[in-house]
């Protein structure tokens, strides 16, 4: 059996919903195109950001993390820009008991009208990277919670 060492599985709740895993489309890519779960408003110009299911979760190794960038298309051609600009996807977010690790892509919508985004339509992408830590770190806590549960241990 091989050892799992990176990639992505799908989430609970999304076993029987035909969820494509992401992939790289060229040998040179960095990034996994990543889908939307299933059909998505983004109502035009909104002053919260609506969250983009995707239907699955990632795991990594314990000095790696997986930053979530937009399609670059994304701003010019929908209007769609990330809250956050870029995600992190923490090892530790990986089958929390809130959401099971559940990735979405948090996007306003900049445009003058109400954008659908359709099941199995890339939405984003995610690049796998190392990190380092500093000398100093004592980090002991224990992710509980899902989306934004850091600052909760």
């Amino acid at each position: 059996m091989k050892l799992k060492v990176r990639g992505f599985e799908i989430c609970k709740g999304y076993e029987d919903k035909d969820i494509n895993l992401p992939v790289r489309k060229t040998k040179f890519s960095a990034g996994y195109d990543i889908e939307c779960a299933e059909d998505t408003i983004v109502p035009c110009k909104s002053n919260t950001p609506t969250f983009i299911p995707t239907g699955i979760k990632a795991y990594m190794g314990e000095d790696e993390v997986l930053y979530l960038y937009n399609r670059s298309s994304n701003p010019k051609k929908k209007g769609l820009v990330l809250a956050n600009s870029v995600g992190v996807i923490d090892k530790d977010y990986y089958g929390n008991p809130d959401n099971d690790g559940h990735i979405m892509f948090a996007f306003y919508n900049v445009k003058d009208e109400d954008i659908t985004i359709k099941k199995g339509e890339a939405i984003g992408q995610g690049v796998f990277m190392k990190y380092l830590i500093t000398d100093n770190d004592k980090a002991s806590g224990n992710r509980m919670g899902g989306f934004g549960s850091t600052d909760k241990l």
